[in-house]
């Protein structure tokens, strides 16, 4: 008798029969022995594919944030653990998920709440709702007073990318977090701490650039330079594969962050013209669909046209439609499970390195001298 493999190969797969759940079972186990199909299926495939691939010491991972993720706790919870394992090296994110994970750092208080109450009523005794989010409009107020006060500082004046803004501010948190006993609290503390820099793809849009906009109106504080951030992000990108590594992308949620992380290769290859395939890696949580034309549904096999994903590498290409929140916290728990803390890469200290070297690399290939 001919065997299922040889003339029906879709059948080789690992037969669905799981065991009974029972009342000690460790997420990791749960995943791998009862997430089998549909969407659960697709988060296994992540999971696993973070774990055992992505993780690898020559891997260079980023990690993208949209959404409010950080007010409902997933910096402390989810961000802050990767960051401390060594399992992220760079980091694109709203600036409003660094906005609001800072309140965690200087001790201020966020809450769980209703989705449905009356927010007419919230305005007029001062109190902020994210859907079932709640807190005081004075966190706002205190957070705004920290950050204007300390971009004043001397290290805050002049031009830098926003991964040396947030270094700076990482700086002052990780001072207020020692004050105040706390630890483990907010992702950019967290991030200086460990030297991963972290990148906002829209500077502007968000309370910390509404600050430094304040500050600039009096000629103070930091000058924001995009530029700056689209080209130390591509170096980092082009020195990991140049020293035989390899290049890995997650997006929780989608938008510009995505796009930012993942417009490095283009960078690379279409406008500086330097040799280059793609990211290899590209794992996506997102609840957004494809065909709406939405930059948060689009596949990677669609970034493959755009050179952002290597074709050879589509396979280790997992998107998983399922909201973050949910997923998050799961593919952390499994990945801190089932691999060892990674050495710290600390990508921070490097940056002025390795854009020197992107710099280097396009003006040879471009036929670029230097003025005597």
């Amino acid at each position: 008798m001919t065997d299922k493999a040889d003339n029906k190969p879709e059948l080789a797969g690992e037969e669905i029969r799981p065991d009974p759940l029972r009342p000690d079972i460790s997420v990791a186990e749960l995943v791998d022995q009862t997430f089998l199909a549909y969407n659960a299926g697709r988060l296994q495939q992540a999971c696993r594919l973070f774990s055992e691939r992505m993780l690898a010491d020559d891997v260079t991972v980023c990690l993208t944030l949209s959404g409010a993720l950080t007010p409902a706790g997933l910096g402390c919870s989810v961000v802050v653990p990767l960051l401390r394992a060594g399992f992220i090296d760079w980091i694109v994110s709203t600036g409003a998920n660094l906005y609001h994970d800072a309140h965690f750092g200087l001790g201020l208080s966020l809450h769980r709440g209703r989705h449905d109450l009356d927010d007419r009523d919230l305005r007029e005794r001062g109190i902020v709702r994210i859907y079932d989010i709640v807190f005081d409009y004075d966190v706002l107020l205190k957070t705004d007073a920290f950050l204007r006060r300390i971009m004043e500082e001397p290290p805050f004046q002049g031009r830098m990318s926003t991964a040396r803004l947030h270094e700076l501010v990482g700086r002052y948190l990780a001072a207020r977090e020692d004050e105040l006993g706390l630890m483990d609290t907010c992702i950019l503390s967290t991030a200086y701490r460990c030297g991963v820099p972290c990148y906002t793809s829209s500077p502007g849009d968000s309370s910390i650039g509404m600050n430094v906009a304040a500050l600039n109106l009096m000629e103070r504080g930091p000058q924001v330079d995009v530029s700056l951030d689209v080209n130390e992000t591509a170096a980092l990108v082009y020195g990991a594969k140049k020293e035989g590594g390899r290049s890995a992308v997650i997006i929780l949620g989608g938008g510009s962050p995505k796009n930012f992380a993942l417009q490095t290769e283009p960078q690379i290859q279409e406008i500086l013209g330097l040799a280059e395939k793609g990211h290899d890696y590209f794992l996506q949580i997102t609840d957004a669909r494809p065909d709406t034309g939405g930059l948060s549904g689009a596949t990677p096999s669609e970034a493959v046209s755009w050179g952002k994903v290597d074709p050879a590498r589509l396979p280790d290409a997992v998107v998983c439609y399922v909201d973050s929140t949910i997923a998050a916290p799961i593919l952390t728990a499994y990945a801190l499970s089932r691999h060892p803390p990674r050495p710290l890469k600390r990508l921070l200290e490097q940056r002025e390195k390795r854009l020197a070297a992107l710099r280097d690399a396009y003006m040879q290939h471009a036929g670029i001298t230097e003025d005597p």
